[in-house]
């Protein structure tokens, strides 16, 4: 495995009375997570918070070590569904209809793997660019595509937080799943939305530039408490040497 740095920071924002984010960082495994809970009560919480852990167990089994990576991917997904979406439908009527997104990271060996289920990104900084790898699942990015509105417009709409798919809101769900060739010097940053409907990709992509990859987790972080802090805000960076 490639040698790299792993840092994570979570903050409730500043109009939230909780914070529905679940991150992880599990760098014996290899996996790296952000999920950003949505539902009454405290689903969104619970949401997210089962689907870190119901991923983790995948990749901590024994028995799936030596699985393809997309395959354990795609099971961490379907674990994850299943699980919230039984505790809602069983043992808690009041948590109906709760979900999460979840954006995760498998390093092996010198491959990444990046699945994805709803609007949280992930972000490839090599200086001095950033790509957003995963596609939004949310109805704005579906129209986007469709050429109904431009970039520019959907820059400019309230409630962009509409998501098209999530993880335990139905019991099956469909994850991206994109694989990549790790290079030397590479920086990839988890975010939930929090960070991206707040802090443009340019503003982004110049606090990577100008800082240090532990101190521009800090400054992302402290960009969308500035702009406002209307959501629950978690940034996951991961460095390679």
């Amino acid at each position: 495995m490639m040698k790299f740095d792993a840092w994570v920071l979570s903050d409730k924002g500043r109009r939230r009375d909780s914070n529905q984010d679940s991150v992880l960082v599990n760098p014996e495994v290899g996996l790296f997570i952000v999920a950003d809970g949505m539902g009454g009560h405290s689903g969104g919480e619970v949401a997210s918070s089962l689907a870190v852990s119901a991923a983790e167990e995948v990749f901590k089994d024994p028995e799936t070590k030596n699985r393809a990576p997309r395959e354990m991917i795609a099971r961490a997904y379907e674990q994850a569904s299943n699980q919230i979406y039984d505790k809602a439908a069983k043992e808690n009527p009041e948590l109906a209809g709760m979900g999460t997104t979840m954006v995760m990271c498998y390093i092996r060996k010198n491959h990444i793997y990046i699945g994805n289920v709803g609007d949280s990104r992930c972000y490839l900084f090599k200086k001095p660019h950033l790509w957003q790898v995963t596609e939004d699942h949310s109805l704005i990015n579906e129209q986007i595509r469709a050429g109904v509105l431009s970039e520019q417009q959907a820059s400019q709409l309230i409630g962009r937080n509409v998501i098209t798919r999530s993880v335990g809101y139905e019991r099956e769900v469909d994850p991206d799943i994109f694989e990549r060739e790790i290079f030397s010097g590479e920086t990839y940053l988890l975010c939930s939305d929090g960070l991206s409907s707040l802090v443009g990709d340019p503003r982004i992509s110049e606090i990577m530039e100008q800082n240090a990859p532990v101190d521009a987790l800090k400054a992302c972080v402290e960009e969308a408490l500035k702009n406002g802090g209307d959501d629950n805000v978690s940034v996951l960076i991961l460095h390679f040497e």
